[in-house]
C-alpha cells in the first residue's frame, strides 16, 4: 500500500490533484476516527482531520517518501487536535472571584480533606473493633497480624522476629487473616 500511496504523492507534487482526492479517499475514515477519539466530538473531528488534509496538501512536498505516509498524516491530525485541546482548556485562577457570589473565590471550591466528626467517629470505632478482634486471636496468629498489616515489616523480618521458617510465617498471617474475617464478619 505504501508504495501504492507514494506513486499518488510523487503524482500530486507534478500538480495532480485528483491524486490526493484518491489519497484522502483511503485514509479519511481513519483519521476521522482518531481525531474523534482524542477531541470526542464529531464536529471537531471532522474540522481537524478537513485540516490536516489540507495542511498534508500544502506541505507534500517536505514529506520523506522513505517513511510510511499515514505516521505523518495522523502526526499532522494528533498536532492539530492537541493544539485544539490546549485552545479549549478554561483558564482558572484560584484568586478570581465566583461568578453569582460575593466575595467568594476559586479556593472556596477546593474539597476540604479533613473527614466530617460523623466520618471520624465510624473510622475510629471500625479501628477499635478491629484492634480488639486482633486482641481475641490465639497469640500465634496475633504476633503474625500485628508485625504484618500493623508494623507493616517484610515476611523475611517477621521470619527472623518469631524465629520461624518463612513458610510458617506465611501460614500464620493466612490463618490470623481469616478468623478476623470470620470475628469481623457481622461488622
Amino acid at each position: 500500500m505504501d508504495a501504492l500511496v507514494n506513486k499518488r504523492i510523487k503524482r500530486v507534487m507534478k500538480g495532480d490533484q485528483d491524486a490526493f482526492a484518491e489519497i484522502v479517499e483511503l485514509y479519511q475514515h481513519q483519521l476521522f476516527q482518531i481525531c474523534y477519539r482524542m477531541l470526542g466530538n464529531r464536529h471537531e473531528a471532522e474540522d481537524i482531520a478537513q485540516e490536516a488534509f489540507t495542511r498534508a496538501y500544502v506541505n507534500i512536498h517536505t514529506f520523506d517518501q522513505n517513511r510510511k505516509f499515514s505516521t505523518w498524516l495522523y502526526r499532522i491530525a494528533t498536532n492539530l487536535c492537541i493544539d485544539r485541546i490546549r485552545k479549549k482548556k478554561p483558564d482558572y485562577h484560584l484568586d478570581a472571584e465566583v461568578k453569582g457570589t460575593e466575595g467568594l473565590n476559586m479556593y472556596s471550591k477546593i474539597a476540604n480533606e479533613e473527614e466530617l466528626p460523623e466520618e471520624e467517629l465510624m473510622r475510629m470505632e471500625v479501628q477499635e473493633r478491629v484492634q480488639y478482634e486482633i486482641s481475641r486471636l490465639p497469640d500465634k496468629y496475633r504476633a503474625a497480624i500485628v508485625l504484618k498489616y500493623i508494623e507493616e515489616l517484610p515476611l523475611a523480618e517477621i521470619s527472623e522476629i518469631l524465629d520461624l521458617p518463612l513458610g510458617t510465617v506465611k501460614t500464620r498471617i493466612h490463618r490470623g487473616r481469616e478468623a478476623l474475617r470470620k470475628q469481623l464478619s457481622n461488622l
